[in-house]
């Protein structure tokens, strides 16, 4: 279970993704389970490492950062820039935070866990147990069509209302931040251009508004290595 962690970028600020909490008791489990399903768990343990580069741009301000990313072991290699702009390659242990450089704990380890979980959100608060509500087949939050929304909750009052197809997989959702004393965000955006490598399937790229504004998040070099193999497995 991961430890609570408030993420300090703007692009968190916006996506609300995430404001790790201490997840709410799963009022459904079922249904966790079933999104998570649909993008990868059965074969997630085959996995020996995931690499990705997540793109954003939202109120003007772009970023980007690469990752290297071994489940099994906690390794985590990161290639980006610092807040100067200046060009950062590290490589780390999440086991191992404790002795890890300041810019590790305070910057580059946040950024990570708010990128895997734009990586794989449906996984990720499945294992965490939140709690997983099913409200019937609404209208869309974004464009036309209507889909069934599932609410996903965090205590202490982070929402995600997702909009999934009947394939479970995330078409849409809505973020409303609930922690006491900070000001209340909301971000709306489509997810689409799934692609599948290995055994996971991942949206590359979302659309619609943080806070208002314009805002585009894409995964790009989405790749994995499997058990008993040195190739990388690019989605596709």
């Amino acid at each position: 279970m991961p430890k609570s962690v408030r993420l300090a970028t703007i692009l968190c600020s916006c996506l609300g993704m995430l404001a790790v909490a201490a997840p709410a008791r799963a009022q459904n489990p079922n249904i966790g389970e079933q999104l998570a399903k649909s993008v990868g768990l059965d074969g997630f343990g085959q996995i020996d490492a995931i690499r990705f580069t997540f793109n954003g741009q939202v109120l003007g301000h772009s970023v980007s950062r690469s990752w290297v990313w071994s489940p099994k072991t906690g390794q985590i290699s990161y290639s980006g820039k610092d807040k100067d702009g200046k060009p950062v390659k590290v490589t780390y242990v999440e086991s191992q935070l404790d002795t890890a450089p300041a810019m590790v704990k305070g910057s580059i380890e946040p950024a990570f866990a708010n990128d895997k979980y734009n990586l794989i959100f449906p996984l990720q608060a499945y294992w965490d147990g939140a709690a997983f509500d099913d409200k019937g087949t609404q209208k869309l939050p974004i464009g036309d069509g209507s889909a069934r929304e599932v609410v996903v909750s965090y205590a202490p009052g982070d929402v995600w209302d997702l909009y999934v197809g009947s394939d479970n997989r995330v078409v849409a959702f809505v973020f409303h931040r609930g922690e006491s004393g900070l000001k209340p965000s909301l971000a709306i955006a489509s997810w689409g251009a799934y692609k599948k490598a290995g055994p996971l399937m991942i949206s590359t790229d979302r659309r619609g508004t943080g806070d208002g504004q314009p805002l585009r998040v894409w995964l790009t070099g989405v790749a994995v290595k499997l058990a008993g193999s040195d190739a990388w497995v690019s989605a596709k």
